[in-house]
């Protein structure tokens, strides 16, 4: 038996998106442009929907896909452990390879395109968090991604060398794609707490990677296990950084 949170997912619409050989539950709410928050291990906690809740207040249709765990389940140390296990061994995510797109990429870019063409405006934003930290990178391939979040970005996983650490989760093909992007003006905003070991040496390769485009929020750490900036640790700036970061880009180009 779960721990559900009762009415934690009020409001939403159920559905399902098949793409790419994939067929997953979304979660939907809102009105305006499209934004895409894809959760973090593990799945669709309480504090995850309280964020997407405040997305939706901003002025956004939002979509959350289920990507691992029970939609609206309680964050919990086991709950937690189950999803990760889950999250190791499917194949959909390139949880140990370096220099390669996760296959769910592909479906999360169909996904931003079907918003896209049934609501129109600028683009689409994703807000990607731990492993799913580095999605709305790789989505930048396509241009209707104008307002990429990556927070706590932790995929591969970081354990097994710095180079680990270091890698984004990227062919390199898309890296060249997401490079000319960001050279062309495609901002992207990320967020971390200093003392992340999960997060690596990321937000270097993002620098590197993304030059001026990239813009990091970096948070002293008060304990070894902050890492949730938006969610299970939520800093409350940085809830609005990220909102006025896609009120710029999606919002404020239309009037």
């Amino acid at each position: 038996m779960t721990e559900t949170a009762s009415g934690v997912l009020d409001g939403w619409v159920k559905d399902t998106f098949t793409a790419a050989g994939f067929t997953r539950e979304t979660y939907r709410r809102g009105q305006g442009p499209a934004v895409i928050v894809v959760h973090e291990i593990p799945g669709i906690t309480p504090a995850v929907t309280a964020f997407a809740n405040d997305v939706v207040d901003a002025g956004f249709t939002v979509v959350m896909p289920s990507l691992v765990g029970t939609p609206g389940q309680q964050f919990s140390n086991g709950y937690m452990v189950k999803s990760m296990m889950k999250v190791c061994v499917s194949k959909e995510f390139t949880n140990w390879a370096l220099n390669q797109t996760s296959p769910i990429i592909a479906w999360l870019r169909a996904l931003a395109r079907s918003l896209h063409n049934e609501l129109g405006g600028p683009g689409v934003g994703a807000i990607g968090m731990c492993f799913s930290g580095g999605f709305a990178l790789g989505m930048m391939v396509d241009d209707i991604m104008v307002a990429p979040v990556l927070s706590q970005p932790s995929m591969p996983f970081a354990a097994g060398g710095k180079e680990r650490g270091a890698n984004l989760s990227l062919s390199p093909d898309d890296a060249m794609v997401v490079a000319q992007r960001a050279a062309a003006g495609c901002q992207v905003l990320g967020l971390r707490f200093t003392g992340d070991a999960l997060v690596g040496t990321r937000f270097d390769s993002l620098r590197e990677l993304l030059g001026d485009a990239f813009i990091a929020i970096e948070l002293a750490s008060a304990t070894k296990r902050d890492h949730s900036v938006l969610t299970e640790q939520r800093d409350e700036a940085s809830v609005q950084r990220v909102i006025t970061f896609l009120q710029d880009k999606l919002l404020a180009p239309a009037g």
